[in-house]
Formats: structure tokens, C-alpha cells, sequence
């Protein structure tokens, strides 16, 4: 899975040990595991923290400036530090691909082709300049820092693309794991009948972070959405001792460490081959997911949306929230409040910023507050995603944004 170039050490300033583990199944694993937490945590630290997605972006920026220092400072492949910056770097790539969809209103499919246009950039720019994107050839600095902009663009690239299957499909998290697993094996399946190794390391590694976020979500949300229940910050903690335990047998061990690059191995026309096989499994994706966005998911979304009006015409206003925990119904009325203030006051992207709040607050409160009164429950969670879709519209309109409102804080009463 190598591919090397000219002698760093006769035109490169500055030669290192090798900065990168080796490819092996724990590899896999631990990116994997990263890319789970990058979901879980992310949305467990936005919740925890209260402070709003745009600032807690802002902090794992500066988190990530830090770590990313410490990786480029070490002379040599690193364990902790390198996994480190790769959980930091996961976190913050899912922060900025959030902030493009739920504070900017970005579509994900322009956001998906967005971050894909910058990755080949990215990676046109590195093979241009270094004549090799193998991971064995990190020895450099400028090396390595093509390999940690490329790593930071394909976790937005993949959350991206992920959610915009997700939407595309209506799948739940279960069946999501699904489809990202399935490529990893084909990728896999190219490589081992000899595809271009490079290119099949960059395709696995896109595909990991919808698998790991899809994993994330499935063993996070509640039973009620056919998730596991283990909630974000259970989640987390698991799988950030997955990673440390893993980290630490790899520390004593040393199983993961490149002992010298490899020597380069011309095209082959196996490869050129395999590439009509990737297209095919390229355009077999395309295929399945027109298909399965052509089932009736929506119409059976439209269906519950429905019967969630309907129940709000059997109970009377402000009755839904009758049987919730005050405390919870306060944080829910003062998140719509200041929501419709920013909406009075113009101030559209501060609006969209502060109503992904109660979004998060209310789906971290489903397991707890649904089994309560589902009556209630669905009806409020009706009334959330009228102003949720008001809101995030292409085109806002202040005056569909202040009554679906004005109708929530009804409720909340």
C-alpha cells in the first residue's frame, strides 16, 4: 500500500522517521473508534458545555492548533500523540461540517461536493508538489502537513457525505452502518485483486467516518428511534477507552511502527483494471441510493408528522408540556425565546445558531421525556420540527419563523 519518490534525504531540508503507524487491522480500529467519538463527543461537549456549536467549534480549533503542534514537533511516530490529533481532528471536522449545515443552512449535498472539491485540491496540490500520496512517504514536514489537512477535510467530507445519505435514504441507524460497511469491503476486495494501494487507503479512510458516526448514533440514541440508549456521553467514554487501552498495546508493542519506506512500485495495468472496478461500485451506490430515496420514507415521515398535528388538535394549548419536568420545559422556552428575539432582531444566522440548541437539549431529553407522556411528547416534537424546518428554509421567512414560534412557546406554557 506504498508508494515512494526521489531521495528525501538528498532534496528534502528537513528528513524524519517515519510520522504515521503502519497500516495494520489495529490501524482500522482505532480510526474506527476515532471517528465514533468524533460524532458522540462532539454532540456530548456542544450539549454539556451550553455555549452553541460556533463556540465550541472555536475551542476544539484552538485544541486542535495545540495538539497538532505537539505531532509536528516529535521526530518520529508517536502513539498517543498521533491518535490524539487524529480524536482531536475528527471532533473538529464534524464541528465544521455542522456549522455549514445548521447554522449556515448549507444543503449537505452542496457541503458534500464542497469538501470533496477541497480534498482534490488537497490532494492535486501534495501528489503535484511530492510526486506520492502514500502515507510510508510522511518523512517531511510539508509532507506532513498535506497528510493532516487531507485527514481534517475528509472527517468534514465524510460527515458530510454521510448525512446527506442518511437524508437521502431515511435509513435509520441500524441499516446506516450498513451501507458505509459494505463499500469498506469492496474497497478492501479492490486492494487484496491489487487496485492502486494508495488510492484504496484514501477510500477506506473517507468511508470509516460515516461508518464510525453511524455506529455512534445507533448506540447513543434511545430505543424509541432503534438506537441502543447508551446516550453521548456513555458512548464517548466507551470508546475513548477503547482508544486509550488500544494505544497503550501499541505503545509497549510496537506492532503499528513503520520500520523504513518502501521502495516504489510502478503502475501496473492490474491497477488501471481495477479502476473500472471501482467505478462500478461508484455507480452501484449511485443506483442503490436513488432507489432507496425513492421509497416512501418521506411519505411515512409526512404520515407521523401528521399524526403529531392531529394529536395537537385533541390537546389544548400549553397542555402538552403538562406532565415534563418544569426545569426541562424552562430550558425548551427560553432556547425558543431568545430564538424568536434574534428573528425580530434580523439576525438570521444567530437564530439558526441558537435553535440547534434545542434540538440537541430536546433530543438528549427523548429518553426521559417520551416515556412520560407520549401524547405530549408528540406533539411537541411536532411543534420542534415546524420551527426547525422555518427556520433552517433556504429562503427564511420572519414571519413563518415567528409563528411556528410563537405556537412552540404556546405548548411550553
Amino acid at each position: 500500500m506504498t508508494e515512494t519518490t526521489r531521495s528525501d534525504a538528498v532534496d528534502t531540508p528537513r528528513v524524519l522517521l517515519s510520522k504515521v503507524p503502519e497500516i495494520t487491522i489495529w490501524f482500522w480500529i482505532i480510526k474506527i473508534l476515532c471517528t465514533t467519538v468524533g460524532e458522540s463527543f462532539a454532540d456530548w461537549i456542544n450539549m454539556t458545555l451550553g455555549l452553541g456549536l460556533n463556540a465550541t467549534a472555536l475551542i476544539f480549533t484552538v485544541v486542535f492548533a495545540a495538539v497538532l503542534g505537539w505531532q509536528l514537533r516529535v521526530d518520529r511516530y508517536v502513539p498517543f500523540v498521533y491518535w490524539l490529533t487524529v480524536v482531536v481532528v475528527s471532533v473538529t471536522g464534524t464541528l465544521y461540517t455542522d456549522i455549514l449545515t445548521d447554522d449556515l443552512g448549507v444543503p449537505l449535498d452542496v457541503s458534500t461536493g464542497v469538501f470533496a472539491a477541497i480534498l482534490a485540491g488537497v490532494f492535486g496540490i501534495w501528489f503535484a508538489r511530492e510526486r506520492t500520496l502514500s502515507i510510508h512517504s510522511i518523512v517531511t514536514l510539508p509532507r506532513e502537513l498535506f497528510y493532516w489537512l487531507a485527514i481534517l477535510v475528509t472527517f468534514a467530507l465524510g460527515t458530510a457525505a454521510g448525512d446527506w445519505t442518511l437524508e437521502l435514504t431515511g435509513w435509520g441507524p441500524g441499516t446506516s452502518v450498513l451501507l458505509p460497511a459494505g463499500l469498506i469491503v469492496a474497497v478492501v476486495i479492490g486492494w487484496r485483486l491489487r487496485a492502486n494501494a494508495v488510492l484504496s487507503f484514501w477510500l477506506a479512510y473517507i468511508l470509516t467516518r460515516p461508518l464510525g458516526a453511524n455506529l455512534g448514533d445507533f448506540l447513543a440514541l434511545p430505543s424509541v428511534d432503534r438506537g441502543l440508549g447508551l446516550g453521548t456521553a456513555l458512548t464517548s467514554v466507551i470508546f475513548l477507552s477503547a482508544i486509550l487501552a488500544t494505544v497503550v498495546y501499541l505503545t509497549r508493542t510496537r506492532r503499528d511502527v513503520i520500520e523504513g519506506v518502501e521502495p516504489t512500485d510502478a503502475p501496473s495495468g492490474r491497477e488501471r483494471i481495477m479502476l473500472a472496478y471501482y467505478a462500478v461500485v461508484a455507480v452501484a451506490t449511485a443506483a442503490l441510493l436513488i432507489w432507496a430515496n425513492a421509497q416512501p420514507h418521506e411519505q411515512a415521515a409526512s404520515e407521523e408528522e401528521s399524526g403529531s398535528s392531529s394529536m395537537t388538535e385533541t390537546l389544548p394549548p400549553g397542555r402538552a408540556a403538562a406532565s415534563f419536568p418544569p426545569a426541562e420545559i424552562s430550558t425548551f422556552r427560553t432556547i425558543a425565546a431568545d430564538t424568536l428575539t434574534k428573528v425580530h432582531g434580523g439576525n438570521q444566522s444567530a437564530a439558526t445558531a441558537r435553535i440547534k440548541d434545542l434540538e440537541t437539549a430536546w433530543d438528549d431529553d427523548e429518553a426521559t421525556l417520551r416515556p412520560m407522556d407520549k401524547a405530549g411528547w408528540a406533539v411537541l416534537d411536532g411543534r420542534i420540527d415546524e420551527v426547525l424546518k422555518a427556520i433552517r428554509a433556504s429562503n427564511p421567512d420572519p414571519a413563518t419563523e415567528t409563528q411556528a414560534l410563537t405556537d412552540l412557546l404556546t405548548e411550553l406554557k
